[in-house]
């Protein structure tokens, strides 16, 4: 059996994994290449396989990263099932469309560049109507439940505690007289974190994928950042009297950011305010989240039950039509504004920012990363003015990075969940991240764990299991 890695080596985004044996061929993921020169290049470049001979696709998240490609694989003549975990299912139902729809849109503005004369590449990289096909190749798995997607595999899907749905696949693959267990960790979470339950552990494998993502670094404790997060959220509504604007990733960042506010309300130590979601994409996903009880943690559980009892509650809108959306920017204290896109790029936060960011009175609270060339990169290195809709807007306002809110597992907590192996497996593939991170991590686990076989594969290279 062959193993390729066709994309999340060497770089954190386009994460697609190809198993083939004599009598099967699938793929682990089917994600969006992002950030970077040549992201176009790579999501438009043909697949390291015949989609038409795939039997069937296993997706570990929701993420685009991880799944963004799903409707081109469907447009290239891909026809088998698509197993997710059933929220996951669900979050694409919301992902996949948006995805479209801004393929279309870029589409729009590039036919509208070559009219004027400009180089473009005119065709979406997949239209709605590829999205929709996706969508209904998908087929919704239960955690630990055995799936049996062909007769010569079997698999099953843990909780990966990254965000709502996300999962670490086991795989029993058999070619000839040859059975391999195969694990794909996907995107690991970091444990204690709130909303999602922590990753769960795995007992053995022959052959293991491991996410890098934060593997050269330690997270801020929870503590710390619910300290950083109540100082800048009272220091500008008691002391300065104004307005907190919060860019925040819709899936994930922006349900985890409602919880902690609402903790710290109920703990006392944040004064009374009205938190605005303006995103349709957040407020689908938080729809989606309260519809999987089950799969929050206790203290979410807990919190969601004293929302619904409580009278003395945080206010929380979902700002949902654009006239309501531009009404805020008539307020001038007192709100929490929390707006996509999270690195700052299109969508409503730019409007906040630029009602905003000039008043020093205001903060801006960054809580995830923000990737190189972005509007929220340049606030976060420091720029004085910055140009939002071609107009320069001074930035006057304090700016805050709570760095203690990724959905990733630091290189400590990857290497806990690594050392609940019963032994090492015969073969570890170090994967998404970026490659000295990946290589300071592979040494780590050599290190720490006393793991011989540990590599960091490149993109498009092959082993033999």
């Amino acid at each position: 059996m062959k193993l390729t890695f066709l994309g999340g080596v060497g770089e954190v985004t386009g994460s697609c994994y190809l198993m083939e044996t004599a009598d099967t061929r699938f793929v682990v993921d089917c994600g969006m290449f992002q950030g970077g020169r040549d992201t176009e290049r790579k999501n438009r470049a043909r697949f390291g396989f015949d989609p038409r001979a795939l039997d069937f696709v296993l997706l570990t998240h929701a993420h685009i990263d991880h799944s963004g490609l799903l409707p081109r694989l469907v447009a290239e003549g891909f026809r088998g099932p698509i197993y997710a975990t059933a929220a996951t299912c669900d979050l694409l139902q919301v992902m996949l469309r948006d995805s479209a729809h801004i393929q279309e849109k870029e589409s729009e503005r590039d036919r509208k560049s070559r009219s004027r004369g400009r180089s473009s590449t005119a065709e979406p990289l997949y239209t709605m109507a590829q999205a929709e096909r996706a969508l209904n190749q998908l087929q919704p798995v239960n955690y630990r439940e055995e799936l049996k997607p062909h007769p010569k595999v079997r698999c099953v899907y843990r909780d990966a505690g990254h965000i709502l749905g996300s999962a670490i696949i086991e795989a029993w693959v058999e070619d000839g007289g040859d059975r391999r267990k195969i694990v794909f960790s996907g995107d690991l979470g970091q444990p204690t974190h709130p909303i999602v339950r922590d990753p769960e552990h795995i007992a053995e494998a022959d052959v293991l994928l491991v996410e890098s993502t934060y593997g050269n670094r330690l997270h801020k404790t929870l503590d710390q950042t619910l300290d950083e997060l109540e100082h800048a959220i009272t220091d500008t509504l008691k002391r300065k009297g104004g307005n907190v604007i919060i860019p925040a990733f819709a899936v994930g960042r922006t349900q985890e950011l409602l919880y902690l506010l609402a903790d710290l309300y109920r703990a006392g130590r944040l004064p009374e305010m009205d938190i605005y979601v303006d995103s349709p994409m957040a407020t689908r996903a938080t729809e989606i989240t309260m519809r999987h009880p089950a799969l929050l943690d206790v203290e979410a559980a807990t919190l969601m039950q004293w929302m619904r009892k409580s009278r003395k509650r945080p206010r929380i809108s979902f700002v949902q039509d654009l006239e309501e959306s531009i009404a805020l920017h008539r307020i001038k204290s007192g709100a929490i504004i929390i707006s996509a896109s999270g690195m700052c790029e299109a969508g409503r936060i730019k409007h906040h920012l630029r009602h905003n960011l000039g008043r020093a009175e205001s903060t801006v609270l960054i809580t995830g990363f923000q990737a190189a060339g972005t509007l929220g990169r340049r606030i976060v290195d420091g720029a004085k003015e910055v140009r939002i809709f071609g107009i320069p807007v001074p930035v006057r306002a304090d700016v805050y990075t709570i760095g203690g809110l990724s959905a990733h597992a630091d290189q400590a907590a990857l290497l806990g969940w690594l050392a609940h192996f019963k032994r090492a497996p015969q073969r570890t593939f170090v994967v998404h991240g970026e490659p000295d991170t990946a290589e300071i991590f592979a040494a780590a686990i050599r290190g720490r764990l006393g793991w011989h076989n540990v590599a960091v594969p490149g993109a498009r290279n092959s082993a033999d299991l």
